[in-house]
């Protein structure tokens, strides 16, 4: 039986990697969520509005992947939303040991909550929000970065 999965994230902005995940994991769940966590202590790049716009516009394709936002842990919205799965992107070493800790942690809180990790294609291990921003910042192009769908957005 397929479940409900939720895939986190600040997707400030979105990118390919992120895309990727995405795509992979749509065989696995009936329904996908891919939800904005937003942390009052975090300077953003793009307001909550955008990142919500610019996820619904690159998923207006798919209809079993749903976008939504929320603050505070993700556990929480997990409860709150009786989803039973996280999915999460690794791209290194680093993203792994971070990402085991955080699930080890959501797993001793609830031992019903799994995480999914999946590995990043070669192609988009040196891909983050972080570099594309870095390279907004510098007036660069990161359309090779990121799904096309929100170049519309980059002002």
């Amino acid at each position: 039986m397929k479940q409900t999965a939720i895939f986190p994230g600040s997707f400030d902005p979105i990118t390919i990697g992120h895309f990727d995940v995405v795509m992979r994991s749509i065989p696995l769940f009936e329904r996908i969520i891919v939800a904005i966590g937003e942390n009052s202590q975090k300077k953003y790049y793009f307001p909550l509005e955008i990142r919500i716009q610019m996820l619904q516009e690159v998923f207006k394709a798919y209809p079993n992947v749903e976008i939504d936002s929320y603050h505070g842990l993700t556990i929480n919205y997990c409860h709150e939303k009786n989803i039973r799965y996280i999915i999460r992107g690794i791209r290194s070493a680093a993203d792994f040991e971070y990402e085991k800790t955080i699930a080890h942690l959501n797993h001793t809180m609830d031992v019903n909550l799994e995480t999914i990790l999946m590995l990043s294609p070669p192609e988009h291990t040196s891909i983050s929000s972080t570099i594309v921003r870095e390279i907004l910042f510098g007036k660069g192009d990161i359309s090779r970065f990121v799904p096309k769908e929100i170049l519309k957005f980059i002002g």
